[in-house]
């Protein structure tokens, strides 16, 4: 057979081959690289989980999980308010003061009526949180994105009508844990050039597409609300919520020295950009905290540790179980004094009763 038929047959054959349709969800590749893969099964220096929700588990079962890997304390955002906020809080309490600390979250009920008397019941809702043991006070993206005051519209994130309270925050000396908005992915249409298409399908309700105030006025406004009280300090959750730009996190950073960011739920990002994170987490090694956001694992911790500590390439990330996009990470390989600021040493400073 000649040459010219032998290439003939094997376009045919191609042609095909392709076909051959294959739904989306049902395509999962295995990679074919071979690469170094080393296990991490605690972290070079006890960890401190700054940013984690436990309302839903039991306190003994998440004491074996931090037993087994390594983690000293976590702070516990719970997501409920009033009695509650103080029940969960009393109950981690009991089940050991000294691996447990509680950040409390912000109310908005009453938010729609007489906006004067609902920032003092919200200062009189934070002094309570306090007075319990809260050791710090988290403002969720709801505000700018869903809360509306009494005339409907929605409440600005630099609304100046919340300055007393981030004020009292200040004064109190517990810091503001900030989520406001969320990946950018989350503020695009859901179609064929979203990379976070498979995530946002399962869940539409997660996407912001055409809310009325965009992914950076949204920053903007926060940013303005930390530049306007220099006295307290504030924890920008999840890299700040743009850790797709670490140029941009980093210019806040610099214009803002009262604010940290942490890294939980985002090694997916962080991770694909190994070159740039590693300099970010170097120059910034003061200022950045280790936290999860995910349901306290050992496997998940471990993942954690294996993007913080080694030069692995090409590995998975933690996640939540839907993934957050078609791609894998690298590790950063972090000296070890970097390390020991990011898993402890910076939360120390935002828990003094620690020390």
């Amino acid at each position: 057979m000649g040459e010219q038929n032998l290439q003939d047959k094997f376009i045919a054959m191609v042609s095909a081959k392709s076909e051959v349709t294959l739904p989306l969800s049902q395509f999962h590749p295995r990679c074919m690289l071979t690469t170094a893969q080393t296990e991490i099964r605690t972290p070079k220096f006890p960890a401190i989980d700054y940013h984690n929700h436990l309302d839903a588990q039991d306190p003994a079962d998440v004491l074996q999980v931090m037993d087994a890997c390594g983690i000293e304390h976590i702070v516990n955002i719970t997501m409920k308010v009033g009695d509650e906020a103080l029940a969960i809080m009393e109950r981690y309490r009991a089940a050991d003061a000294r691996r447990f600390s509680t950040i409390g979250w912000m109310d908005w009920a009453g938010a729609d009526g007489d906006f004067d008397e609902f920032v003092a019941l919200s200062l009189e809702r934070l002094e309570r949180l306090v007075e319990h043991g809260a050791v710090g006070f988290k403002i969720w993206k709801d505000l700018g994105l869903t809360v509306r005051d009494a005339s409907g519209e929605l409440v600005r994130v630099d609304d100046e009508r919340l300055t007393p309270i981030f004020n009292r925050a200040g004064e109190l000396g517990i810091p503001m844990m900030m989520h406001i908005g969320d990946p950018e992915a989350f503020f695009l249409p859901i179609d064929a050039n979203n990379e976070r298409y498979e995530e946002l399908a399962a869940h539409p309700d997660w996407s912001f597409y055409g809310s009325q105030y965009g992914k950076h006025d949204l920053l903007e406004q926060r940013d303005r609300v930390f530049r306007r009280h220099p006295g307290t300090t504030f924890v920008a959750a999840h890299i700040a919520e743009n850790s797709e730009d670490l140029r941009r996190v980093s210019a806040m950073l610099d214009a803002c020295p009262n604010v940290l960011v942490d890294i939980s739920a985002r090694a997916s990002e962080l991770g694909r950009q190994p070159y740039s994170a590693r300099k970010f987490f170097t120059r910034f090694a003061d200022r950045i905290l280790f936290g999860s956001d995910l349901v306290p694992d050992v496997e998940m911790y471990r993942l954690y540790y294996r993007f913080l500590e080694t030069s692995d390439e090409y590995f998975e990330y933690p996640t939540h179980a839907s993934g957050q996009g078609r791609w894998y990470i690298y590790g950063l390989d972090l000296p070890e004094d970097v390390l020991r600021k990011i898993y402890r040493q910076n939360a120390l400073r935002l828990l003094p009763h620690l020390q």
